[in-house]
């Protein structure tokens, strides 16, 4: 598979006022076209910078990130972010907030008709034909989510990149909005990257889990190859002894491996 994103001895540190804080050390992935790689660790080990690195939100302060061989030197239509809190323009119907992205990428070349119909097209693809028309006040949170999913989506990006997506969302809309995900990601054969706190998220949707070292200065402590057929199926996974495996082998690394500062 062709690699779409490298990552070359990456770091980040950050001023504070009380000096330099170094984030991230000697990071080193590459990610391939069509993969689902997702970024676990505990809190503050630099998963949510490392995504805002491949997302250009920010740039390293040592190292390199490229995206199809070309130097990340900012955001772009190429990566679509999705939050873990949906960030709708509450003054804009659902498709309105779609097309706003769609419009930004695509509107200098394609007429509005197929604008209209590249919006439409995302809301279907996440569900939501039926609410375009309604306000962010008017829909639920995990509704709020899928809108945010189509309105990166719709931009066609070679990479979506998520952080906790679903991390605001009570247990039973969270499952929905994972089987949903798997579903359009085999629809799109889009390539991700997720920063996920749940372990079983992780090994439910992922190729690779990328597994953080304890912050500061965390660095890549094991990548974890999910050796799982796909589709993949949450309840024949119950029984699915390989499933358990990778489960374990997560676990042992965060609560052993790299119990949390203040469990020690």
């Amino acid at each position: 598979m062709k690699k779409i994103v490298s990552i070359e001895n990456a770091g980040m540190t950050f001023s504070t006022k009380k000096g330099e804080f170094t984030a991230l050390r000697d990071i080193n992935l590459a990610i391939t076209e069509g993969e689902f790689v997702s970024l676990i660790g505990h809190s503050g080990c630099g998963k949510s910078t490392l995504l805002n690195l491949i997302a250009g939100l920010t740039l390293p302060s040592s190292g390199v990130l490229l995206c199809n061989n070309r130097e990340i030197a900012g955001p772009g239509p190429d990566r679509g972010v999705v939050f873990q809190h949906h960030s709708l323009l509450p003054w804009l119907s659902c498709f309105e907030n779609v097309h706003l992205a769609v419009e930004r990428v695509f509107g200098a070349k394609e007429s509005k008709a197929e604008l209209k119909t590249r919006t439409e097209a995302a809301l279907k693809l996440v569900g939501l034909s039926h609410a375009m028309k309604k306000m962010p006040g008017e829909i639920s949170g995990g509704m709020k989510q899928r809108v945010g999913i189509a309105r990166a989506l719709a931009m066609e990006p070679r990479i979506l990149l998520m952080d906790e997506p679903f991390g605001a969302l009570d247990a039973l809309t969270r499952a929905h909005l994972q089987d949903e995900l798997m579903k359009i990601i085999a629809a799109t054969g889009s390539t991700v990257v997720m920063v996920t706190h749940d372990v079983d998220e992780a090994v439910l949707l992922s190729d690779r889990i990328v597994m953080m070292t304890n912050g500061p200065a965390a660095t890549i402590g094991q990548i974890l190859e999910v050796d799982l057929a796909r589709p993949r199926d949450r309840m024949a996974l119950a029984q699915d002894s390989a499933y358990h495996h990778c489960r374990t082998e997560v676990l042992r690394f965060l609560y052993q491996g790299q119990r949390h500062p203040a469990a020690a």
